[in-house]
């Protein structure tokens, strides 16, 4: 179990059931100090723990909606409306911290006016206050508690996290009311409040990120940075970050750009907010309206509608919801030695697998017809959670994989009936080691010719160097530049050689004088900005020594010439082109950003094509596509020209720098898809 998980609701439970037991508290001391009836009899507290028991029951109930409501909807659906309801719930949780901060002074006072006003109509309005006055407390804190513990995951942590919370609360209750303790509640609502800020843009992140998984928002496929990869999503302090502030290794850039903006807007605010409410006006003189006149005496008829009503409707809900769908969920568990085991048997159609990870490691899930292809599949499911896998299946034979860390685990074959089916779930093969060893063959065959070029135009350079004639110099670097970029070096993937060749002054401590500081790039510096042309003749030496370094890495096995590393080039290629060319951030001088830019969607046209078998197989109109877009992009960049030559990106029209981001943006949508149809899975 991920501890971690529980400390978000462990604070939602502490601060909203310490709200909410404030406004009992609250509720019962001014019924306790009402003046006697004009008979002489006190008026009990009984009323106020009835409309509480009513809003308590309309909360669990809620919670009980969502949790049955959502579990037999299909994935897609269930992330639709779980990333609504997340969204939903940041907007409540962000509404009820400024509200808090505004209100606080005076809500003492305005509680204390309406349970005036309510004494004087009838114990029955006395009842309905209360369950007002907690019954909103109770549906914030149902939901925001439920969206937490779904961006968590489906463990068992973030429900207790939540208890504890409220039993804490209640015990800080009962010694307030007993003069037990003395607490600054302005201070602990107020930083209590600024972790809940931090927490609610976590959940705001999961919820955008369920949107675009489920198709209601664009991006998903625009991965902002993933370091699955490079750390252990099991790891104490991976699960700590995760589990304290709902991030994950893997986001989106929606995801990143909205919870970097939901804090530096909704953070400032509330810190600098100073909103004060107004005197709350004595409601008891007010005339009672005709359906507070209504349950002003029938205490007992509007506690059991308040109590009564919720669970009525919540059992119907629930009863009605899991008949038509049931048939078409399954749960399965994963643990160490059996994957899926519990599935035995299928019909045709639609069908939801409700997958747990029993284990301690986390995994990749599968779903494979007879002939191997993956018809569906749980791209990493953590430890001790559940997550809903759905696809719609022919007759055949199926079998779950699981793809642990541990290696490999085949479930039973289990054979489907029924009618086949038009709309059922493409399937693709998984891509082997073999599978794309053969396109990266090609893609070395084609680099070491281009590296041959690079050599021989980085040979012209030195010479134009040594000769002293700068804009020839010009000319030969811009060349030799461009045939690194069509090298496809994207992503450091040659190394500490490749950067030796490519590599910027950032990070060095003498910057752009720092001896490690080689290249092209260095040469391109120095020539714009003034330096003899002969003095950078030792740098081309060093480059030329480079370069031939990187022709013999392109051949060993190592990081360059691994060929799991090729399905990433095609998206990496565009993404460098948009991360360093067009934000300027490798222009030294030249100001090049276009032409790069266009070499590298040369090379990416190269490396498309050799993979473009295996893609076919696997979505036969990404290539078609991706090649639109290609010339999409090709045709923006030849129509930023000013006189025929590219210019500096602050010397392009705006509308042209528009029309390039634009194509660039849709093309890494589309190839953005690519890396994960030709993943090679560990046990292949």
């Amino acid at each position: 179990m991920n501890w971690a998980d529980a400390i978000p609701n462990l604070l939602i439970g502490l601060r909203e059931g310490l709200e909410a037991g404030l406004v009992v508290s609250i509720l019962l001391a001014a019924v306790q100090k009402a003046p006697a009836a004009a008979d002489g009899t006190t008026v009990r507290t009984r009323p106020v723990w009835l409309g509480v028991l009513g809003a308590v029951c309309t909360a669990i109930c809620f919670a009980a909606v969502l949790t049955y409501s959502t579990e037999v909807l299909s994935s897609s659906a269930q992330e639709a409306v779980g990333g609504l309801l997340s969204v939903l719930a940041v907007v409540l949780i962000t509404s009820m911290i400024f509200w808090m901060k505004r209100t606080a002074r005076t809500l003492s006072g305005k509680l204390k006016g309406e349970v005036s006003r309510a004494l004087a109509i009838g114990a029955g309005a006395l009842t309905l206050t209360a369950f007002l006055a907690v019954g909103r407390e109770g549906l914030e804190t149902t939901l925001f508690i439920w969206t937490a513990a779904k961006a968590s995951g489906s463990t068992v942590a973030p429900l207790l996290g939540a208890l504890v919370g409220l039993a804490i609360a209640v015990l800080l209750c009962w010694l307030l009311c007993r003069r037990a303790v003395k607490i600054n509640l302005g201070v602990f609502f107020n930083r209590t409040a600024i972790a809940l800020i931090v927490i609610a843009a976590g959940v705001l992140a999961y919820g955008l990120g369920d949107l675009q998984d489920a198709g209601w928002l664009p991006g998903a496929r625009w991965i902002a940075f993933d370091l699955s990869a490079h750390i252990d999503p099991t790891s104490w302090w991976v699960t700590l970050i995760s589990g304290v502030t709902e991030l994950t290794p893997r986001m989106t850039v929606l995801q990143v750009v909205c919870w970097v903006v939901y804090l530096a807007v909704v953070l400032p605010a509330f810190l600098l907010f100073t909103g004060t409410a107004a005197a709350p006006a004595d409601d008891a003189s007010e005339e009672p309206g005709r359906w507070e006149r209504l349950v002003g005496t029938h205490v007992w008829s509007v506690a059991t509608a308040l109590i009564v009503t919720p669970i009525v409707v919540a059992a119907a809900v629930i009863a009605v919801i899991p008949r038509a769908a049931a048939s078409t969920t399954t749960s399965v568990r994963v643990d160490k030695t059996h994957c899926g085991a519990d599935w035995t048997s299928g019909h045709s159609g639609t069908q939801t697998f409700q997958v747990t990870n029993s284990t301690s490691h986390a995994g990749e899930i599968n779903l494979d017809n007879s002939s191997g292809a993956v018809v569906a599949e749980i791209e990493t499911l953590g430890p001790a959670t559940t997550a809903a896998m759905s696809a719609s299946l022919t007759p055949g034979t199926y079998q779950f994989v699981c793809l642990m860390a541990g290696g490999a685990l085949r479930g039973p074959q289990v054979q489907v009936t029924g009618k086949s089916s038009e709309s059922a779930t493409l399937a693709f093969k998984p891509v082997t080691l073999a599978d794309i060893t053969a396109p990266n063959k090609e893609y070395q065959v084609y680099a070491a010719g281009v590296l041959r070029q690079l050599r021989t135009d980085a040979g012209t350079l030195r010479s134009d160097l040594a000769a002293g004639n700068t804009a020839a110099a010009k000319r030969a670097w811009l060349t030799a530049q461009l045939d690194w970029e069509r090298v496809g070096a994207s992503y450091d993937s040659f190394g500490d050689e490749g950067l030796a060749v490519d590599g910027l002054p950032d990070g060095y401590v003498h910057g752009v004088n720092d001896p490690q500081f080689t290249g092209l790039h260095r040469i391109e510096y120095w020539l714009y900005h003034g330096a003899s042309p002969k003095s950078l003749v030792p740098v081309a030496d060093r480059l030329l020594t480079d370069i031939g370094t990187v022709q013999h890495k392109l051949t060993t096995d190592d990081e360059a010439g691994n060929p799991t590393n090729l399905p990433l080039r095609v998206h990496e290629i565009i993404e460098d082109a948009l991360r360093d060319h067009l934000s300027g951030l490798d222009d030294p001088g030249a100001h090049a950003a276009y032409a790069m830019t266009y070499a590298d969607t040369q090379v990416d046209e190269v490396v498309l094509t050799e993979v473009a078998p295996l893609v076919q197989e696997r979505d036969p109109g990404l290539v078609s596509t991706a090649r639109s877009e290609l010339a999409t992009l090709q045709h923006a960049l030849d129509a930023a020209k000013v006189n025929g030559h590219w210019a500096s990106l602050t010397g392009t029209p705006l509308a042209k720098r528009q029309a390039v981001n634009g194509a660039i943006g849709q093309l890494l949508e589309t190839l953005s898809v690519e890396p994960n149809l030709l993943e090679v899975p560990p046990a292949h």
